[in-house]
């Protein structure tokens, strides 16, 4: 549970990360470019820490898949970009293949790496 935490956070901040770098315009505006770097940093090491008992394959789909989704929608929302059909349907795609991944995961066995 507490790994679906840490990556919850991982997400929410990579989605503020990428909109400040959206506001930075090419890093040249100071404090939404200091957002865009801590929103990363806390990302990064969120995702690390969802890592230490979440598999990679899960963990990776559901954070860049939620990560597109979020980062669309804010772009419709701030920016007034076109939510066409073709967005709609690749957006259904992630989420598909989110929860394919998901339900994998779940059905299967992982083994520990060798060290």
């Amino acid at each position: 549970m507490k790994s679906y935490i840490f990556l919850t956070i991982s997400i929410i901040c990579e989605v503020f990360a990428t909109t400040m770098l959206k506001i930075s315009d090419g890093f040249t505006v100071l404090l939404p470019a200091i957002g865009s770097i801590v929103g990363y940093g806390i990302s990064f090491f969120s995702l690390g820490l969802t890592l230490k008992t979440m598999p990679l394959s899960l963990a990776y789909a559901i954070w860049a898949g939620a990560g597109t989704v979020l980062t669309a929608l804010v772009s419709v929302v701030l920016w007034g970009e076109v939510l066409s059909t073709i967005k709609i349907i690749g957006i259904l795609l992630i989420i598909g293949g989110v929860i394919v991944l998901n339900t994998s995961t779940n059905n299967e066995t992982a083994t520990e790496p060798s060290k």
